[in-house]
């Protein structure tokens, strides 16, 4: 998988314990909107 990806945002979410955003799998969501949650969650 390469870093950056949509697929790289969803394994790294999980792997700190975000599967869902308001009751929907982060899978449906945009590369932008997985990449601010992640930012997000890190700091």
């Amino acid at each position: 998988m390469h870093v950056g990806s949509k697929g790289w945002y969803v394994e790294e979410l999980k792997n700190i314990g975000v599967r869902q955003i308001e009751g929907h799998k982060i899978e449906k969501y945009k590369i932008h909107v997985l990449a601010n949650l992640l930012e997000e969650k890190q700091n």
